[in-house]
């Protein structure tokens, strides 16, 4: 699933070259998670300002309203001059002066929302209960430290629910709690402030160092530009159970927990 960093590397790739554009059309295939909300004929005219990210949202401000777009598991979006006839998994074909933004999902999770306004009920519905942003400054020690005291879930989990920070996912929750050395399954109401500070201080630059890597290209991640991540070269745990830890040489652990993998260290990461 693409996580913070590849939406937003997604966005970056193609924000600039779409900014200014005038929608020339709009055209939906099958249907995605949630639909469009808004005849696609009415967008035709509109002008795109730019693309904003919200959480794992890429958001489309247009001369009225804007668009949400949401990749689901596995989507992808492609920016070109003009794109071939759609295939099987094409969804959307964003029609402009300045180029088609398609977007390619085949198990069809991903989604294109229209909404008049960010604080409409059609996009806080899918909005409202996102947690801090990480890497735009507003990210504080104090309030994430607060935050925590309240769950008694494990970290990883508090981590995956997105309400106290926003996207950090799967892979990169795995790598900042190794950073931090601390072990997944720790209650977050027990980590003290030391813990919560390296644990903040990990978020901000995983999620970065992601960023700057293009993301991480597991199964089918490209950027807009069609250029995959190689974050996933370095990580220091995540898929790699039963490989030396590349700090202290323990071999690396692997659960469930929540339905979702999780990697750690037995050495470097304390309960």
């Amino acid at each position: 699933m693409p996580e913070l960093p590849e939406v937003e590397v997604t966005r970056r790739s193609f924000a600039e070259r779409i900014a200014s554009a005038q929608i020339l059309a709009l055209h939906m295939g099958k249907p995605l998670r949630w639909p469009l909300g808004v005849s696609p004929q009415s967008l035709v005219g509109r002008q795109v300002f730019g693309v904003r990210r919200r959480g794992k949202y890429l958001l489309l401000d247009l001369d009225q309203g804007l668009l949400l777009v949401h990749l689901g598991m596995s989507g992808s979006l492609n920016f070109a001059p003009t794109q071939a006839d759609p295939g099987p998994h094409d969804h959307m074909d964003l029609v402009t002066d300045r180029g088609v933004l398609r977007l390619h999902d085949p198990r069809r999770f991903g989604a294109v929302v229209w909404a008049p306004s960010e604080d409409s009920p059609q996009a806080q519905k899918l909005l409202g209960r996102l947690g801090v942003e990480p890497l735009n400054g507003q990210f504080e020690v104090a309030d994430f430290a607060a935050a925590l005291k309240k769950r008694q879930s494990a970290i990883k989990q508090v981590l995956l629910a997105g309400d106290v920070v926003v996207g950090v996912g799967n892979i990169y929750a795995s790598e900042a709690l190794f950073m931090a050395g601390i072990r997944p399954t720790t209650k977050a109401s027990r980590l003290s402030r030391p813990r919560v500070a390296r644990l903040h201080a990990a978020i901000i630059q995983v999620l970065s160092r992601a960023v700057e890597q293009g993301g991480s290209s597991l199964k089918d991640f490209v950027s807009a530009e069609g250029r995959t991540g190689y974050f996933q070269l370095e990580a220091a745990v995540y898929g790699r159970a039963g490989e030396p830890c590349r700090v202290c040489g323990t071999k690396i652990r692997s659960m469930l927990q929540g339905q979702r993998t999780t990697f750690y260290c037995p050495q470097c990461q304390k309960p």
